[in-house]
């Protein structure tokens, strides 16, 4: 029993920390009321989500060095603490600077968070629970993701704009949570693994060079794409497509979230009995039967089913690549976690490249540079070990 109070006492605030994790995915609806406010077109205002995700590029694999110098539990605490800034920045104003360095610290604090706290959990979680313990992290990652629509629309809906903020009270609502974070965390006692052999970023990269940890680090990539896509694209697809307002097409990103946040609650029990090939295989279906719905038709019901499914369907695919890369190489976890955190950086890629697609094309054009992201993982299935 005390054993079982030991465990919770050390995940119960790890697992806030994926709550504050989540406030990343604000970017996606607070790109769309940036777009309005600042009349932008769909390429300006993809370059907010884009440049948060940027920052996974530069710094996940440092981050993975820093973690053999100062511990996970410290770079965590450090992550938190560059996001209670990014939070803070948008109380004083929407301006385009204000939010380019906003965003740009979300996502520095975000990579630092995901590099660091995956692998302090396997402090805690150790061997085959690990992937539906990530996953069940994911499900708590996910209600801070789809809160944040509700908490911008909430604001932005006020007569009297709330403490003058509109939308943006949600940056002060997560920047208290964060403080929580912070405080709880920091007086938790967690007994770390002696770091990995101190490596430096040509041995880190060097690790691409093995065939299923490059496989994986693109996966990772075609993941968050995916998950950045839908996040700022629903939104634009009911919009144009059945002339819907912003506050009205808010509700699909959080019914994407929504999704998710239930196929991760799920997915933290069906991994623990069904093989993660089998399940990886069901998620990646879901999504595809979804682009192609969300290409052929433009019914409103058949549109939000097609993104509910996408939700559901990219809920456990970062739990269960992840973990297959860091049990390939169990004695490089901290380097495996930096390149696999690098592959968030597909959330750099995958929004630049819809949004000149979606100005080009319409937003057939974004889902068919999301559809190239599912398709990758369907062929990724085949490398998955059950």
């Amino acid at each position: 029993m005390n054993n079982n109070k030991n465990l919770y006492a050390k995940l119960i605030p790890v697992m806030l920390c994926f709550f504050a994790m989540g406030f990343v995915d604000l970017v996606g609806i607070a790109s769309n009321y940036v777009k309005a406010d600042l009349d932008l077109t769909d390429s300006q205002a993809n370059v907010f989500p884009s440049l948060v995700f940027f920052w996974f590029l530069i710094f996940s694999v440092p981050t993975g060095i820093l973690m053999n110098k100062i511990g996970r539990k410290k770079t965590v605490l450090l992550s938190l603490m560059v996001t209670f800034a990014s939070l803070l920045i948008p109380i004083f104003g929407d301006g385009y600077t204000l939010m380019l360095i906003s965003f740009s610290l979300l996502g520095i604090g975000n990579a630092l968070m995901q590099t660091s706290l995956n692998p302090l959990l396997s402090n805690i979680i150790a061997g085959e629970k690990l992937a539906s313990t990530l996953t069940f992290g994911q499900f708590v990652k996910a209600i801070a993701s789809f809160l944040a629509p509700y908490i911008a629309m909430w604001g932005a809906m006020q007569a009297v704009p709330t403490f003058g903020l509109g939308w943006r009270v949600l940056f002060p609502v997560y920047m208290v949570i964060a403080v929580f974070a912070i405080v709880w965390l920091g007086l938790t006692p967690i007994e770390e693994e002696r770091p990995d052999k101190a490596s430096g970023f040509k041995a880190c990269f060097s690790l691409l060079g093995k065939p299923f940890i490059l496989l994986s680090f693109i996966g990772i990539m075609c993941h968050v794409g995916i998950d950045v896509g839908t996040n700022t694209t629903a939104p634009k697809i009911l919009m144009e497509r059945l002339d819907m307002t912003l506050a009205e097409a808010g509700f699909a990103t959080s019914l994407y979230f929504i999704f998710r946040t239930v196929g991760c609650f799920l997915g933290a029990f069906i991994l623990q009995k069904a093989s993660a090939k089998s399940f990886f295989a069901l998620s990646v279906v879901c999504m595809l039967l979804a682009m192609v719905g969300l290409f052929i038709f433009h019914s409103e019901t058949i549109i939000y089913i097609c993104i509910a499914l996408i939700g559901f369907g990219n809920s456990n695919v970062f739990s269960i690549i992840f973990s297959q890369a860091l049990f390939a190489l169990p004695e490089k976890k901290n380097e495996v976690s930096g390149l696999m955190i690098m592959g968030l950086f597909g959330g750099t890629v995958f929004p630049l490249a819809m949004g000149v697609a979606g100005d080009a094309m319409g937003q057939s054009g974004a889902v068919a540079v999301m559809t190239v992201g599912v398709v990758y993982l369907l062929m990724y299935t085949l490398k998955i070990k059950n």
